[in-house]
């Protein structure tokens, strides 16, 4: 009896961090709203170091960089519904992934649209399916490491945000919400992975794919430097893109070779 008594008082401790743990992570969210300036969209977003264009294409290496997008979206959309090829044991981990190889997709089509002709009506069409992607990934990283309930109700609640940032960015002209969500795969996951353990083996993928989003952020931000580095051969932001695609090749791998690592009591619930 007094056992029972114990693991109860355990469980109701952990679950009492794992709140606290979440409120600072809003806290965090919202102080940093209040810390940033404004980002409105001006027209200097459009303006890229590399806008040559080759066989009637515009903007054509900022193009032609987006194909790795389509690739890998389309097996690793297919290969996540087929459920055999990968290692994802629980159920709700297949909704995420089904839905960030489908943003990936989104990425390779609404990307490709905005760069043929970038302005300010086209632009969401670049930057929503990568916060649909992000949205899934960290959804899908959170079942994994904490539940599937809380990882579910993650990813329809960053739905719901990506809607309302969205609507925020076009009434107010402020990109501050959309580009929060660039700090997933580069802040919020690697930060995570520290605080819960892992479910399965080759989790050194995570950090490996925020390390390859940060070298790409790094990239866009140095788009003109890097474009004169080279003799005006390849862009920062070419660059960027064939970086990007590199986050969504990473956990491929991941999901190809990983392996149970340990029962959790919760995941065998889940599974049954």
């Amino acid at each position: 009896m007094g056992w029972m008594e114990n693991k109860e008082v355990e469980i109701i401790g952990k679950g009492k961090k794992r709140s606290q743990k979440w409120v600072l992570g809003l806290l965090f969210w919202v102080l940093l709203m209040f810390a940033t300036p404004k980002i409105p969209l001006s027209h200097k977003h459009h303006l890229f170091a590399d806008m040559r264009n080759f066989l009637g294409v515009p903007n054509t290496l900022n193009v032609i960089t987006i194909f790795p997008f389509l690739v890998v979206g389309v097996v690793g959309f297919v290969l996540s519904i087929r459920g055999s090829f990968f290692n994802i044991s629980l159920r709700g981990e297949v909704w995420g992934w089904v839905m960030f190889y489908g943003g990936i997709m989104g990425v390779a089509f609404g990307s490709a649209y905005y760069h043929l002709k970038p302005d300010d009506s086209r632009f969401m069409w670049d930057t929503l399916p990568m916060m649909i992607a992000y949205s899934s990934l960290f959804s899908s990283f959170v079942v994994e490491r904490v539940g599937k309930r809380v990882g579910l109700s993650c990813l329809f609640g960053l739905l719901v945000v990506i809607l309302l940032s969205t609507a925020y960015a076009r009434i107010f002209n402020d990109l501050r919400l959309c580009m929060m969500f660039q700090l997933i795969p580069c802040i919020a996951i690697p930060g995570m992975t520290f605080l819960y353990p892992p479910k399965y083996t080759h989790s050194i993928y995570w950090l490996w794919a925020a390390g390859v989003c940060l070298l790409a952020k790094f990239e866009g931000a140095l788009d003109r430097k890097i474009y004169r580095a080279n003799r005006y051969f390849i862009s920062g932001h070419s660059l960027e893109h064939l970086c990007s695609a590199a986050l969504p090749v990473l956990l491929t791998i991941m999901l190809m070779y990983r392996n149970i690592k340990t029962q959790r009591l919760g995941d065998i619930k889940e599974r049954l």
